[in-house]
C-alpha cells in the first residue's frame, strides 16, 4: 500500500472529483510513515492519532540517533516533483532553543537540502523542495538526534504549486481515499461481548467471559496487553488479590502477571522488560478459543441506537483499514472511557487539578558488563563492544530546548532528598516524574508527553553536563508511551467516594476488593518554583485521612453505565469520584473488576 499513487486534496468533494485526472496520470505518491517496510529504530505512536489524525513514527533514541526507517516507492511518471513532510518542531510550543527532533528525508541515499521536525508548533506539511525522481525509489527517514523527532507522511506532488491542507478533518476524511482503501469497512463478525481495551482491566474480562463460554473480542490499540502493566510503560501492578468471602476474584489477574514477588521497600516500576512479561498475557489470550485478538487497532466509532450499542468501529494503526465488529455486551477499559463517549453515556471530567501521566525511565552504568548484556538501549551492539575494550565514558550533549534546571533542585540532584531515597534511586524508576495536572488527558497527551520528556532529559543534562557527576552512566531505557492515572469516569448507578471507604460504606453487591490507600496526585511543592503550569514531580496523599482499613468490597453497580444498556466499563474510568479514583485505579484492582465483568457478560 505504501507504494500507491494517491491524490492528497485540500478542497471538499469537487476537488477530489476534479484530481481523478491526476490520480491516474501519477502526479501524486504518497507514504504514510507508519507503512514503511521497515521502522527501524523508529517506533509507531498512536496515542494521539484521534486529535492529529493519524499514527507516526518516533525517533525515541534518548539522545542516540535511531536506525533509519526504510521504504521502497513507485514512480509512474518520471520528472520533478515537490516534496512535503508531515510532521512538526515538538518543543515549538514551549518556544524553547533549538530543534531536537530534527530529521532528514533520504531519496536514494542522498538527503534532501531541506531538514525537517524544525518548524511549526502543530503538525503540518513541511515544504521539502523540488526532486527529480523516476521508476524506483528508495525512501529513509534519517533521525539526526535520537531527541523525539517524528514522522506522519510523505508526499510527492508533480504540481510544484500545489499545497496540501493541514486541516486535519479532511485530511481524515480523505485518508482512506488517498490509501485506496475501500469506503466501507470490513466486516469482523458479531460477538456476544466486545472488550475494547487490552490492558490488564480489559484482559481479564475477555478470558472471563470466554471461559464461560462468550464469544468474545478484544481490541487493543498496542501490540502488546497489558497497558501500563506491559513492557512499554512498565507500571508494577499494585493490589491485594484472592480475598474473603470470595477468594477466586484475583485468580486470572494472578495468572497472566509474572510471578515474581515484590519484596518490601523493592521498587520494580520501569525494570527491564523482562519483569513484565508481554508473551505471557498474549499466549493466554490467543490460547482462548472463544476470543478473536484484534491486536494493534484502534476503537474510532460507536454505532447506538436506543441507548445501545450495536457495533464499534476499529481502525488498523498500521494499514488504516477499518473493520466493524458487532456486539450484544460492551466493555470499556480504554482508561480514558474512549467507548462510553463515544457512545453518549454519563460521564465526569474536569481539566483541573488531575492527577498526571508518567513515561517511567532507567539509567545504566556502562562500565558494568552485566548491565550493558541487559541493556535494551537500540545502540546496544556499539555499547557492548565499547565496554568491552574498556571505552565506558557516555557524554551527553547539553539540552537547551529541555527544562532549565541547572539552578534548581529535582530528584536525583547531588544533596536533594525525594521520599527518603538520593541519587540514582531517587532520579531514575521513579512513579513521581509526572506532569499534565492541568491539561486535558485525552487530547493533550502528546504534549504531557513531551513535557515529561523535556523534564527528563534536562535533569540528566544537568546531572552530566553541570554537576558533572557519572560519567559512565547513560539513559537506558524510558517509556514512549504516557502511563495515565485520571480522565473520564463514566457513571454507574453508584458513584463511589473516598468518603465510602473511610466510612466502611457496606454495600450488598460488593464484588472487587480494594487496598491500595486513597492515592491522590498534586505537583510537589519543593520543585514548584518557577515551573509554575510546567510542574513535573508529584506528591501522593497519605496519613490517617486517606486510609480506611484493611480492605473494601466496592459493588457491583460501578461496573456498568446507567444510561447505556449494555455497556460494561472496567480499569480507571469505572462510576466513582475524584478521589474514589484513589483507591481504585492499581491495576490489579482493575484486573479483578474486569474479571467481574467478563463473568457478568457472560
Amino acid at each position: 500500500m505504501g507504494n500507491t499513487s494517491l491524490v492528497l486534496l485540500s478542497g471538499g468533494l469537487n476537488s477530489v472529483f476534479a484530481s481523478s485526472n491526476k490520480l491516474k496520470s501519477g502526479e501524486f505518491v504518497f507514504v504514510e510513515a507508519e507503512q514503511f517496510a521497515k521502522h527501524g529504530g523508529w517506533n509507531l505512536d498512536q496515542q494521539s492519532m484521534d486529535k492529529m489524525g493519524s499514527p507516526y513514527l518516533l525517533a525515541h533514541g534518548l539522545g542516540i540517533p535511531v536506525e533509519d526507517a526504510e521504504t521502497e516507492l513507485e514512480f509512474p511518471s518520471a520528472g520533478t516533483y515537490r516534496v512535503w513532510v508531515r510532521t512538526k518542531d515538538w518543543v515549538a510550543y514551549w518556544k524553547a532553543p533549538g530543534t531536537p527532533g530534527k530529521f532528514q528525508l533520504l531519496v536514494n541515499h542522498k538527503p534532501l537540502k531541506e531538514t525537517f521536525g524544525t518548524k511549526g508548533v502543530d503538525w503540518h506539511w513541511h515544504d521539502g523542495g523540488t526532486i527529480k525522481v523516476s521508476g524506483k525509489v528508495k525512501l529513509a527517514l534519517h533521525d539526526l538526534t535520537g531527541f523525539e523527532g517524528r514522522c506522519e507522511a510523505v508526499l510527492f506532488c508533480k504540481d510544484i504549486d500545489f499545497k496540501p491542507s493541514n486541516d486535519v478533518a479532511a485530511l481524515t476524511k480523505f485518508r482512506r481515499n488517498l490509501l485506496g482503501l475501500p469506503d466501507q469497512p470490513d466486516q469482523g463478525g458479531s460477538f456476544n461481548f466486545i472488550v475494547v481495551g487490552g490492558g490488564l482491566a480489559g484482559t481479564c474480562a475477555a478470558i472471563a467471559a470466554a471461559r464461560k463460554g462468550a464469544k468474545v473480542a478484544l481490541v487493543q490499540d498496542r501490540p502488546v496487553l497489558g497497558g501500563n502493566g506491559s513492557s512499554e510503560v512498565r507500571v508494577w501492578p499494585e493490589g491485594h488479590t484472592n480475598k474473603q468471602p470470595y477468594p477466586h476474584i484475583g485468580d486470572i489477574v494472578n495468572e497472566i502477571l509474572p510471578k515474581i514477588e515484590k519484596q518490601k521497600g523493592e521498587v520494580l516500576n520501569g525494570v527491564e522488560a523482562s519483569y513484565y512479561d508481554d508473551a505471557l498475557k498474549l499466549a493466554i489470550v490467543k490460547k482462548e478459543p472463544n476470543i478473536t485478538l484484534f491486536i494493534e487497532q484502534r476503537a474510532i466509532e460507536v454505532k447506538v441506537a436506543d441507548s445501545k450499542i450495536n457495533a464499534i468501529v476499529i481502525q488498523h494503526i498500521r494499514t488504516a483499514r477499518h473493520t466493524i465488529i458487532e456486539g450484544k455486551y460492551f466493555a470499556d477499559c480504554t482508561g480514558d472511557a474512549v467507548i462510553g463517549f463515544k457512545a453518549g453515556a454519563d460521564y465526569e471530567y474536569k481539566v483541573e487539578n488531575l492527577m498526571g501521566s508518567s513515561n517511567l525511565f532507567s539509567v545504566l552504568d556502562a562500565s558494568n558488563s552485566e548491565e550493558v548484556l541487559k541493556c535494551e538501549c537500540k545502540d546496544k551492539s556499539a555499547l557492548a563492544m565499547k565496554t568491552e575494550i574498556g571505552e565506558y565514558a557516555q557524554p551527553f550533549p547539553r539540552c537547551p530546548w529541555a527544562l532549565d534546571l541547572k539552578d534548581k533542585p529535582f530528584p536525583g540532584r547531588k544533596g536533594v532528598a525525594t521520599y527518603g531515597k538520593e541519587g540514582l534511586q531517587s532520579f531514575a524508576n521513579s512513579w513521581y516524574w509526572e506532569s499534565g495536572f492541568n491539561k486535558n488527558q485525552v487530547t493533550e497527551i502528546e504534549q504531557i508527553r513531551d513535557h515529561n520528556f523535556r523534564a527528563m532529559y534536562g535533569a540528566w543534562d544537568v546531572i552530566k553536563n553541570v554537576d558533572k557527576m557519572y560519567p559512565n552512566h547513560r539513559l537506558g531505557w524510558s517509556a514512549f508511551i504516557a502511563g495515565k492515572r485520571e480522565s473520564r469516569r463514566l457513571m454507574g448507578d453508584v458513584i463511589l467516594d473516598a468518603e465510602d471507604f473511610k466510612q466502611q460504606k457496606k454495600f450488598e453487591d460488593g464484588c472487587f476488593p480494594c487496598s491500595w490507600g486513597v492515592d491522590l496526585h498534586t505537583p510537589k511543592k519543593e520543585f514548584l518554583k518557577g515551573f509554575e503550569g510546567m510542574e513535573f514531580i508529584a506528591e501522593f496523599t497519605r496519613g490517617k485521612e486517606y486510609e480506611y482499613g484493611n480492605l473494601y468490597w466496592a459493588p457491583y453497580r460501578v461496573l456498568y453505565s446507567r444510561n447505556i444498556k449494555n455497556l460494561f466499563m472496567a480499569g480507571r474510568n469505572i462510576s466513582v469520584t475524584k478521589t474514589g479514583l484513589g483507591p481504585v485505579r492499581v491495576m490489579r484492582t482493575c484486573g479483578m473488576m474486569g474479571e467481574v465483568v467478563g463473568k457478568a457478560a457472560s
